[in-house]
């Protein structure tokens, strides 16, 4: 068997576990309003537990909901009544051989009032989360051991759940990290003041866990091994933590990084490298005996077997990669590799959970959505009919997909010589390759799946009509959007695709780029490296809402680095032979910029040219992607799963439809 490292069986304390995969706790949001386990939730879980997972941490469990929540609709453990579901859902994963562990939490200052009813949230000092700016409330020492209880008691009824261990987090700049740190921590008590006072918290609900579960029951402990925030927690004091924490009986270790104010770190985006922080890990295995599990947008088998080969961790933590692709661990067993949806590190999970939304993926629209969107249901053979798809972009491909895994006939056309579409316009180094990573899924997916694919064809009218298909799909994607303004068709005014698909070279050329998005900033650092003195204006775009904040400011800081002058908070008003015209939106200040090079990359404007002609002639005519005016990968990808899924219900509603209107 390939990737043998990744199959052997592993130990955390007594607990035996069937391979080193470990799906490590995220918040879902798919939790009831009242924090109790859904049937949604369970399905969730269930299909990465049927997808070969070795161990399921389930997301991050309140232990005090008063206090200590710290997402909008969080799991909670605080209460007896509580403890069914959880039994529920952990029977639920376990029946396909995985184990099971709950991550018990407190958010401490990493709340936020309007999470907690209007109260003030609470923390071991009065010293404020820079990222969320609210000054908490300092607990009493009494406080303190009643919530070393709760974690006890959380736990005690994770045993009685039905879980095979609980892992307490310490990590990410919560409660329990608010104690560890010389940054959140300056207490006097017993509880502050000393490596020993601050790590007392941890330590009395490590030991009081054991003592009411056993000795036996597996207990973690997940780590920011560095904090990356002046005065936080840094590697040197991890190692002696997690020294200390073996010495207590803790039967494994988690390691992570970062907090609220370091996010970047927690949750990379795709500017990191796979798998950048290994090395912690890799530096707290130096100084224990006992697992350690390693993470950090690590998506590849090989990637993995190699951790695990060098010695560097015991177990994988693979998080993002499995919401993208449930059966990572089934496709890696089987030796099917290429046939894994690989994570792209976009963030839109991220996104959507923070935007109150239960979790989406822009490559698996059944993410979050597995009751909704079952197994795919092939059609009768008798009624197998043909469909055809115009465009071979991220939408038209995985319609084709879906279409074909139904049992459907489909033919693909792609005017241009490769499939991907936009996906092929993004320019970052360590973006692109993660972008390659999902175009390589989907061309393979074609050929796997036998499409016929006509590739450097362009669909007409007359050649789909003579197909005589059951429904056509246009993802014909969109075309560059200008801004609307005075000089936009100059011959010195070029688009991102142009630059991009026509390799277009310009050196030692004053250069004004107009837009934002990945895309653009790809672009813009492209033209800084090629020797042209570049100016960008950032001009907001439906491209650039979809880009988190840190991702931004990286983005924009590594501009900088190679000497782009980036302007903010500016609109273009004109354009003319030599000079591009921007007005300040608070003041309304005009100012001229020389440029002898204008590149606009302010995303795309939908392009339909068939639709009309087409619906002429039929009945069953969709529109997808970029062409419907959806401009996001997870638009495209959702749009075009869900109405290939439910192709027959929408083409017989079309029917009674037309009856009723006749």
């Amino acid at each position: 068997m390939q990737y043998q490292n990744i199959f052997k069986q592993g130990n955390i304390g007594e607990l035996t576990l069937k391979n080193r995969i470990v799906m490590p706790p995220m918040g879902t949001n798919m939790a009831g309003h009242d924090g109790e386990v859904t049937d949604e939730l369970i399905a969730y879980y269930e299909e990465r537990a049927k997808g070969g997972t070795g161990l399921i941490i389930f997301e991050f469990t309140c232990v005090e909901y008063e206090y200590g929540k710290g997402f909008a609709r969080q799991l909670r453990l605080d209460d007896d009544r509580f403890i069914s579901g959880i039994h529920r859902m952990s029977n639920a994963i376990k029946k396909y051989g995985a184990k099971t562990f709950i991550q018990i939490h407190h958010a401490g200052r990493q709340s936020n009032s309007s999470l907690i009813n209007g109260k003030q949230i609470v923390a071991p000092s009065s010293v404020a989360s820079a990222a969320v700016g609210e000054v908490p409330r300092e607990l009493t020492t009494k406080e303190i051991k009643d919530l070393v209880t709760k974690f006890v008691q959380t736990a005690v009824r994770c045993k009685q759940a039905g879980v095979d261990g609980v892992e307490v987090h310490g990590a990410h700049g919560y409660l329990i990290g608010q104690f560890l740190s010389p940054q959140a921590n300056l207490r006097t008590d017993e509880y502050g003041g000393s490596f020993e006072g601050r790590i007392r918290f941890l330590e009395e609900i490590v030991i009081g866990i054991k003592e009411k579960c056993g000795d036996d029951y597996p207990v973690t402990v997940r780590l920011s091994a560095d904090e990356f925030i002046e005065g936080g927690i840094d590697l040197e004091l991890s190692k002696k933590i997690s020294r200390h924490l073996e010495k207590i009986g803790v039967d494994g270790l988690h390691i992570s990084c970062g907090t609220y104010e370091s996010m970047e770190t927690i949750i990379e985006s795709p500017l990191l490298e796979q798998g950048w922080k290994v090395y912690l890990s890799e530096e707290i295995k130096k100084e224990v005996t006992i697992p350690v599990i390693t993470v950090g947008a690590i998506r590849q088998p090989e990637f993995v077997d190699k951790i695990i080969a060098e010695g560097r961790a015991d177990f994988v933590a693979i998080g993002r990669g499995l919401i993208a692709d449930p059966e990572w661990v089934k496709k890696t067993k089987e030796g099917r590799v290429e046939e894994i949806r690989t994570c792209i590190n976009c963030l839109h999970c991220i996104h959507s959970c923070m935007a109150n939304k239960h979790i989406h993926c822009s490559i698996n629209a059944r993410a979050g959505r597995e009751l909704e969107f079952k197994e795919l249901k092939r059609i009768p053979a008798e009624e197998k009919r043909h469909v055809v798809v115009v465009g071979g972009g991220p939408g038209g491909l995985e319609a084709a997909r879906t279409l074909t895994l139904k049992g459907y006939d489909v033919t693909v056309f792609e005017k241009s010589q490769k499939l991907g579409g936009q996906l092929h316009l993004v320019s970052d180094p360590q973006y692109l390759k993660k972008m390659n990573w999902h175009i390589n899924y989907l061309d393979n997916e074609m050929k796997r799946l036998n499409v016929d694919v006509r590739m450097e064809t362009e669909a007409t009218v007359e050649e789909i009509n003579a197909l005589n298909p059951y429904a056509v799909f246009l993802a014909t994607g969109g075309v560059p959007k200008l801004p609307q303004v005075e000089g936009n068709t100059l011959p010195h005014v070029y688009t991102y695709e142009d630059v991009k698909l026509q390799n277009l070279v310009f050196e030692n050329k004053k250069i004004t780029v107009v837009g934002s998005g990945m895309i653009c900033h790809g672009t813009t650092r492209r033209l800084a490296e090629a020797g042209n003195e570049v100016i960008l204006i950032e001009i907001p775009t439906k491209a650039s809402k979809r880009i988190g904040a840190p991702t931004r400011l990286r983005l924009l800081d590594k501009l900088r680095q190679i000497n782009v002058n980036i302007i903010t908070d500016h609109q273009v008003t004109n354009i003319t032979a030599s000079t591009i015209v921007i007005e300040e939106k608070a003041t309304g200040k005009l100012t001229e910029i020389d440029s002898e090079i204008i590149i606009v990359a302010m995303g795309v404007e939908a392009y339909n040219p068939l639709e009309e002609k087409l619906v002429e002639h039929m009945d069953n005519v969709f529109v997808l992607g970029d062409a419907a005016g959806h401009a996001s990968l997870e638009a495209a990808t959702r749009d075009a799963f869900e109405k290939s899924y439910i192709l027959e219900t929408i083409v017989t509603e079309r029917k009674e439809d037309i009856v009723e209107t006749v």
